[in-house]
């Protein structure tokens, strides 16, 4: 590359960084303020709650506003492709697509109903609109600055990363989700726009309008060496915990689809259970931040509340993101997770008193056991605990929980509740990233008309003919109608010669289908799967009964190996 285009590439680059996390780090700012008003405005923050003195309008309030919240989201939803709202893991399959672009109206309409969700007290979770958002923008953003395609992923990354670092005050944490969850992958051509764009989110948040992260951990000690062994137990049983939350989504993902209500119904109805449990668990409404704090600093909760708590967040999450509310499953984790930690530590100081560290720590190490397994990002999580502390203690607590959390998690569940989502939508992200655009490939592609091809009622002397004419060893017989009859080898027709069979007969007398055949539209994927099977000169392509072609193993081979080397090429690439 010569040097005026390199120059030209890495400014492109470094502006795209800079433009998209400074535009993110604003739409971040507005995003969160919007939903503090409305808490505020619809009676659902706690001091809103608290002050209110007409007894009677704060039931009303406490019910009607998620019921009509509900209703409104749902209403919002008919509008949406497949009726349901985006959230990161479309952003995971934009970015791993060869077209990596986000669509528009769809996002903006995914915003707007994550605004109200959150607004209305739905217990969903604000991060993940907040990376929706912010690789939404970062894609429009990319295709204004620079329509090149191969800057398309580098693009929705930015915003991801600038929506984490927005949110959660952690740069680093930023630039590690948007490579570990988004892209997959650490090429450095990736490297600066990402870490430019998750940098200026911070200091647009941090800085200039001066706001505080999202949930706040104070300073604490790990006491004693011993506690690890619980920091351990506490990540094996937080991956399980996480696992149950996960699965308690999908389940009530299948139980909505059963019920033969309209959408918004089925919304309505979930922000109506939300109410009436919140009259006696308030701590259910919202992404919970109070309820955070105080679990962190055990304050306010014993054991018992922090278990109702906790099953009451669980379950009515479950509820509202199954039945059509708009939202996250990360702040709904990271509640879950504290309150768990804190329960664990509960119980440590009530069996060992002041031999045990603070109940924050636990509820930190809780924390990401839980979170890490369901978005799938362990080094994310322990970064964010670390940026926000800026404490080792704490980080190393981390660590460890998150390791064990991972692998058990792996193993009960799938690597995150995104690859599981994405895989039920068919986009299989578990076997790498040359799978992914593999199956982003079609046989249709390759396609040419180089092979031997003869009608059903040409004689076997004619076949023969044609296959020395064309110096192959197999030909396709069809019908007038170009109707797939079979295949003759040339194996076959010697075969036939030495049992006397006469060369006058008509081929498709003789002609015998393959076992093995491919659609079209079959990806390179399926071709690669399809050959380990396949033993022959190629493999024919049918469309609806009509043979459309012939693709050898060589050529499916090669395509595929021409999809690794650019998978590896943009993975190394510096700029």
């Amino acid at each position: 590359m010569n040097q005026p285009v390199l120059i030209q590439r890495i400014t492109v680059l470094t502006l795209l960084g800079l433009v998209i996390g400074a535009v993110v780090g604003v739409l971040a700012v507005g995003f969160v303020e919007a939903i503090v008003w409305l808490n505020d405005v619809l009676h659902i923050a706690t001091d809103a709650r608290d002050s209110s003195t007409n007894r009677s309008w704060a039931i009303a309030m406490t019910i009607g506003v998620p019921t009509i919240g509900g209703l409104v989201v749902g209403l919002i939803a008919l509008a949406m492709p497949d009726r349901r709202f985006l959230g990161p893991p479309d952003a995971i399959r934009s970015a791993q697509s060869l077209e990596a672009r986000m669509p528009f109206r769809a996002g903006i309409l995914s915003a707007i109903a994550s605004c109200l969700s959150l607004g209305s007290g739905a217990s969903v979770g604000q991060y993940g609109p907040l990376v929706h958002m912010g690789a939404s923008f970062g894609s429009w953003i990319r295709r204004a600055i620079n329509p090149d395609r191969s800057f398309g992923a580098i693009g929705i990354a930015c915003g991801a990363a600038a929506a984490i670092s927005a949110a959660f005050h952690a740069p680093i944490a930023g630039l590690i989700f948007a490579r570990e969850v988004i892209l997959r992958h650490y090429s450095l051509r990736a490297f600066a726009p990402i870490a430019v764009a998750s940098t200026v989110a911070y200091v647009v948040d941090h800085v200039i309008f001066g706001r505080e992260p999202l949930f706040q951990i104070e300073q604490h000690l790990v006491a004693n060496a011993y506690e690890y062994l619980a920091f351990i137990a506490i990540g094996i049983t937080g991956a399980l915990l996480a696992a149950a939350y996960m699965r308690a989504i999908d389940f009530a993902g299948k139980a909505a689809a059963r019920l033969p209500w309209p959408l918004p119904v089925k919304t309505a109805v979930a922000g109506l259970a939300l109410g009436l449990v919140a009259l006696q668990l308030p701590e259910v409404l919202g992404i919970g931040q109070d309820v955070l704090r105080h679990a962190m600093a055990g304050d306010l909760y014993d054991a018992t509340d922090l278990a109702v708590i906790l099953v009451g967040k669980l379950l009515l999450t479950a509820l509202c993101l199954g039945f059509g509310f708009a939202g996250g499953v990360f702040s709904p984790a990271l509640l879950i997770g504290t309150l768990f930690g804190a329960l664990i530590g509960t119980g440590a100081d009530t069996l060992l008193g002041d031999q045990v560290s603070h109940i924050a720590v636990y509820a930190v190490c809780g924390l990401v056991a839980v979170t890490s397994p369901v978005i799938g990002a362990p080094l994310t999580t322990v970064l964010i605990v670390f940026e926000l502390t800026q404490n080792f203690d704490l980080a190393a607590a981390a660590l460890i929980s998150v390791a064990f959390a991972n692998l058990i998690g792996y193993r009960v569940y799938g690597r995150s509740l995104f690859d599981v989502q994405l895989l039920a939508r068919g986009f299989d992200l578990g076997e790498g990233r040359d799978k992914v655009v593999a199956q982003q490939h079609t046989v249709r592609e390759l396609l040419d008309g180089d092979y031997t091809q003869r009608l059903a009622s040409d004689s076997l002397d004619r076949v023969r003919d044609a296959l020395a004419r064309d110096n192959r060893s197999e030909a396709y017989i069809v019908d007038t109608s170009d109707n797939y009859v079979g295949t003759i080898s040339l194996q076959q027709l010697l075969k036939l010669v030495a049992d006397g069979v006469a060369l006058d007969r008509k081929a498709g007398d003789v002609a015998t289908p393959e076992s093995v055949q491919l659609h079209p539209d079959a990806t390179i994927w399926d071709a690669m799967i399809a050959i380990q099977d396949f033993v022959g000169e190629s493999i024919p392509v049918v469309e609806d009964g009509k043979l459309v072609g012939a693709l050898s193993e060589s050529a499916i081979i090669s395509a595929y190996l021409d999809i690794v080397h650019g998978v590896r090429r943009e993975e190394n690439a510096a700029v």
